[in-house]
């Protein structure tokens, strides 16, 4: 027995039009009678396609500005009547119902209401009701009836009508997205009436997004793994638009976030600043008199991890340094801009990923990250806290000298984007040494120092990079032996958070060290 349906009345009600009236056109030359709503119905009119609107099935015009059009049983009946149910079918004869068998809706714009800007009564009015009422009533009886949430589903309706109708595995993967819309919509309300209640942890918390890219594998080839977008814009590797080179991996994408998010701690008013990223920690980040010099001293920390890795800038990439880019092996590089000299460089190397965001996301702004655990997920605020100097505490003899704090601040910026256990050595505005991931907050100070020793080699200097420099700790120094590793290394100054049942201990060794220290009172453990 056929599972196929034929489709001989559709009821279309879109907020957005694009392709509507040709879709309608195709319905309309496979003899199917056409319903709609207010401006849709007037679009369809307009265009000289006979297209009943929904009043005539209600008995009742719209009405609260719209509010009321489709909530009634005769649209409803149509939807959810089993056709193959005797009761049903004399339900719909007693009342006059007329089956629906192709629903078509797309939702009020709230999340590009939202976006803009508006207020939160245009936010409101932009909150759909009668949509997804329709939307879940044809989803659920997908046995007897299409749903349309998508108009790039169009042509597969058309397709299937010159065979027929649709079969019921086509209604069911209609139905699966048309209840994943309608989840993903509902999402976007909840979380904005969270956040303009300042409701950080609501009692239900829901997520939604739409795949942007269906990924060829995950962390792993034998992982299946897919991008989706949702939630408040942010200007980054989701927006950005990716000029050329190869698609994007799952780790592409998530070590793409990961320096773009670091390198917009460094406003474009600071200076040109580039961050250099292998497997989401940071090889080398630094300010510069110019993007050359960011990058080259960037670079310098650690050009052997450099190796394959994710460059970000925070100013429009220029010819000179495209040209220095391209000498060694890169996978992506994500800039606000790119001048057409830098762009022609990069386009010397066809498989280079060049992705321009148009401008860099706030580091201040609020926002959610998400993680699986068994069971459930955890959440939380994203991490937007910032320091000025005002904020800062010395704690030791010695205060920093005006360079000092200059480095201090710049390596506590970078520490937040450095896996836990992080340390971090900077001196003239550039990491020198970086130290991550470590179970050991000694071990990080070690690898970070042994780093910065490298680096130093590779170079040709004549004593490690870390002579002389700052270093910053996310967390507290449980124990002095971590510091008197820094200060062994040739640390002069030290930032961290303070809080150590002996931080009198460490206290007394950075004295005796000769260190200046500072306390920030907060920590940015990044696991």
């Amino acid at each position: 027995m056929s599972d196929k349906k034929p489709i001989t009345r559709a009821l279309l009600s879109v907020s957005d039009k694009t392709g509507i009236v040709d879709f309608a056109s195709a319905l309309a030359d496979h003899g199917v009678e056409l319903v709609s709503t207010g401006g849709t119905a007037k679009l369809l009119q307009d265009a000289g396609l006979a297209c009943r609107d929904v009043s005539e099935l209600t008995g009742f015009p719209e009405m609260m500005d719209g509010r009321v059009k489709t909530l009634h049983p005769n649209v409803h009946g149509g939807l959810l009547a089993i056709r193959d149910n005797d009761a049903h079918v004399a339900a719909m004869h007693a009342h006059n119902i007329v089956a629906i068998d192709l629903l078509v809706v797309n939702l009020y714009p709230f999340e590009a209401t939202v976006a803009s800007g508006a207020d939160a009564e245009t936010c409101i009015e932009n909150i759909d009701i009668g949509g997804p009422a329709m939307i879940r009533a044809a989803a659920k009886n997908h046995n007897d009836v299409a749903v349309v949430v998508d108009n790039d589903d169009y042509q597969a309706i058309i397709d299937g009508l010159a065979n027929g109708g649709t079969d019921l595995a086509q209604r069911q993967r209609l139905a699966q997205k048309a209840y994943a819309r309608t989840a993903a919509y509902d999402a976007e309300i909840s979380n904005w009436m969270a956040a303009q209640l300042d409701v950080a942890m609501p009692a239900y918390r829901a997520f939604g997004g739409q795949l942007q890219q269906s990924l060829r594998y995950g962390e792993n080839p034998h992982q299946q793994a897919g991008f989706y977008v949702g939630g408040p814009a942010r200007a980054g590797v989701a927006t950005a638009q990716q000029v050329q080179g190869k698609e994007l991996s799952y780790n592409n994408i998530n070590d793409t976030d990961a320096a773009y998010e670091l390198v917009a701690e460094f406003g474009a008013d600071i200076g040109p600043a580039c961050a250099i990223i292998k497997h989401a920690n940071p090889c080398g980040v630094a300010l510069g008199s110019s993007l050359p010099d960011a990058f080259a001293k960037a670079l310098r920390c650690d050009p052997v991890s450099a190796f394959g890795g994710i460059i970000a800038m925070n100013q429009t990439l220029d010819e000179t340094t495209a040209k220095a880019i391209t000498e060694i092996f890169t996978e992506v590089i994500i800039a606000p801009d790119a001048d057409a000299a830098a762009r022609e460089i990069i386009a010397g190397k066809k498989n280079l990923r060049l992705l321009l965001a148009g401008s860099l996301p706030n580091p201040g702004d609020r926002g959610m990250t998400i993680r699986n655990v068994a069971g459930g997920f955890l959440v939380q605020n994203r991490d937007n806290g910032q320091l000025t100097e005002t904020a800062l505490t010395c704690v030791t003899k010695r205060q920093p000298s005006a360079t000092e704090m200059q480095d201090l601040l710049f390596a506590w910026r970078v520490a937040k984007h450095v896996k836990s256990n992080a340390i971090i050595y900077a001196k003239d505005g550039a990491t020198v040494g970086i130290g991550a991931g470590q179970m050991s907050r000694l071990d990080s100070s070690r690898i970070a120092a042994r780093k910065a020793q490298d680096a130093a080699d590779a170079s040709g200097a004549d004593a490690t990079l870390a002579l002389g420099s700052v270093v910053a700790s996310d967390a507290f120094f449980p124990f002095a032996d971590g510091l008197l590793s820094a200060a062994e290394a040739g640390a002069t100054a030290v930032i961290q958070p303070g809080g150590s049942i002996r931080d009198d201990e460490v206290i007394a060794a950075a004295d005796d060290a000769g260190l200046a220290m500072v306390f920030t009172g907060m920590r940015h453990f990044r696991h």
